[in-house]
């Protein structure tokens, strides 16, 4: 079966980290940029951070620059997103996605489309 699993996630208070994963199974990820995205209650979805296959470009949106790191284990066709200095305002569920381009440049922050596989979201909250 074709999927993205998704690990991670959690509570955590206002300035802590967390790390999500996103491990392909059943296909390599060579061919994919990886989105990041997220969905806030009452919120449509919106795109965070994105890596590119071909040469590991990154995007970040404005909103999490500077805090939010994407990377990728090409061997375990994995990729990670660190995120630190959390605020209350980073709470949603996070999914990643298989993009249907190899590279971050077609990337859009509020293109939610352009996936051919989803993982199946996890929540990060962050409360004091």
């Amino acid at each position: 079966q074709l999927q993205l699993v998704q690990s991670g996630g959690g509570s955590v208070q206002p300035g802590g980290s967390l790390r999500l994963s996103c491990a392909a199974s059943g296909f390599t990820l060579d061919y994919y940029a990886i989105g990041w995205f997220r969905q806030a209650p009452g919120k449509e979805r919106e795109g965070v951070s994105c890596i590119s296959s071909t040469d590991g470009t990154t995007h970040y949106a404005d909103s999490v620059k500077g805090r939010y790191t994407v990377s990728k284990d090409n061997d375990n066709d994995t990729v990670y997103l660190q995120m630190n200095s959390l605020t209350p305002e980073d709470t949603a569920v996070y999914y990643c996605a298989a993009l249907t381009f190899p590279h971050c440049d077609y990337f859009s922050d509020d293109d939610d489309t352009s996936a051919e596989y989803w993982g199946q979201g996890t929540q990060v909250t962050v409360s004091s």
